[in-house]
Formats: structure tokens, sequence, C-alpha cells
């Protein structure tokens, strides 16, 4: 599965990311929204995990776009 993950917190984002890389998963990740969002036009992602609050976009903004 190709993931798109947008988490800004430097913690979690690549405990995550981890996870489901260990699990087989492809993941992108992004702290930022406005990347987030230019990642998410140009490819093509199975699931976006989308965090709320990002600097740059919020996460509502770039799941509604």
């Amino acid at each position: 599965m190709n993931i798109l993950l947008l988490e800004d917190d430097q913690k979690t984002g690549p405990f995550i990311l981890r996870g489901f890389a260990e699990l087989g998963h492809t993941v992108d990740w992004s702290a930022d929204g406005q990347q987030g969002l230019a990642k998410a036009l140009e490819s093509r992602y199975d699931v976006m995990i989308v965090d709320r609050m990002l600097p740059g976009r919020s996460g509502l903004d770039i799941v509604a776009a």
C-alpha cells in the first residue's frame, strides 16, 4: 500500500512511518501542510494519514482539496 503521512511532530512522524514500513508499506512523510498537499497532488496514494494542525496549511484544507 502506498501511504502519505502528514504529521509535523518530529517524534510521532518517524514512529508511524517506521511501523508501516515494517509491515511492507511504502510511506512518504511530510511535516508541512503545503509540501504535503504538493505530494498529494503529484503522486497517487492509497491512503492519506493527515494531522489536522500542520504548519503551512491545515490538514482539513488538504483533505478538502
